[in-house]
């Protein structure tokens, strides 16, 4: 009896209504379904769009960890074996980063594409603070980039100083045979006493290791071997055949920058993908939680709306009855 009159009572007064109310209400309705997100009259579609919106993003995210997995598993194991080609360089030349030269070539591997955490931050970072241990009155330090991501970052305070830039490294897969043409080519393009790389070595998929490999010039190794040190001892070996001293160092100056780079590329690729993974994992994980919420806003949404739909009609009701 109650709704029967009211509906009589809504036919009895829609003749009453002018074109000004029904617009003023129109657009107090569109005032409601713009209204930002957090206030009271929030709409519902508005809270499914941003939901829709997340799950993709979602989507997204457990997508480029899947591929960074994979990656993963491909590059470790070629990093783990790049391991042993530096090693015999190591012991023979020895590594000797707090060696004081004049010319200093700082070589800083990163990546191209970001999305992978703080690793071309740090790698940035190191390098900086490498150029002002190595700097002085009579000291010139240059950078040599790899990677997009490190010479966006040093070129905003320091593009006077960056001699030589490559990019799109892995744009291909990677191997020895590609580092060692990249090698050449910064050999013939910087003058150097000390070569420093810097790059990240991987050790776990939530843990990488900043890390400075040296690589010394012939002339540079022969005045530390003249010095005494570790590297006197190449006064031990005989030299076979017609080259001289300086040739078989040149040549071995050479083939253990090659082989340093290839593993530092390595290994920083290596943990690249690592930190991607890690990164991705994470941004899923707080998609999902930015989800819960959302949810949970929706339903409360759509409660008040039904509960308020309720009251105003049994308020007309009982208006009515009255």
């Amino acid at each position: 009896m109650a709704m029967a009159a009211l509906r009589r009572e809504g036919r009895r007064l829609a003749p009453l209504s002018s074109p000004q109310s029904i617009t003023a209400v129109r657009s107090s309705l569109i005032s409601q379904e713009q209204a930002p997100l957090g206030l009271r009259s929030i709409s519902t579609q508005i809270v499914r769009n941003r939901m829709k919106s997340v799950k993709n993003i979602q989507k997204i995210t457990k997508a480029m960890k899947m591929v960074a997995a994979s990656k993963l598993r491909a590059i470790q194991v070629k990093a783990e074996n790049s391991r042993g080609l530096w090693q015999p360089f190591t012991a023979l030349l020895g590594d000797t980063a707090s060696v004081d030269v004049k010319k200093n070539v700082i070589v800083t591997v990163s990546s191209d594409k970001g999305l992978c955490g703080g690793i071309n931050s740090t790698s940035v970072k190191t390098s900086k603070a490498l150029k002002k241990l190595t700097a002085g009155p009579d000291k010139e330090t240059k950078y040599v980039v790899l990677g997009e991501k490190a010479k966006a970052q040093l070129i905003r305070d320091s593009k006077k100083d960056i001699e030589l830039s490559i990019t799109e490294l892995q744009k291909n897969p990677l191997n020895y045979t590609q580092v060692s043409v990249l090698a050449d080519d910064i050999l013939k393009n910087v003058e150097y006493d000390a070569l420093r790389i810097v790059f990240n070595k991987f050790q776990s998929v939530v843990s990488f290791l900043p890390t400075v490999a040296t690589v010394l010039s012939p002339e540079a190794v022969e005045k530390e071997a003249e010095s005494g040190g570790k590297l006197g001892e190449l006064d031990s070996y005989e030299i076979e055949g017609g080259e001289t001293k300086s040739e078989v160092l040149l040549n071995l100056g050479e083939f253990q920058f090659s082989c340093v780079l290839f593993n530092a590329v390595m290994e920083n690729a290596c943990s690249e993908q690592g930190a991607r993974m890690s990164a991705m994992d994470s941004s899923s994980r707080n998609a999902g939680d930015m989800l819960d919420r959302l949810t949970l806003t929706y339903n409360r949404t759509r409660q008040a709306s039904i509960t308020t739909e309720l009251i105003e009609i049994i308020s007309g009701a009982s208006a009515l009855e009255g």
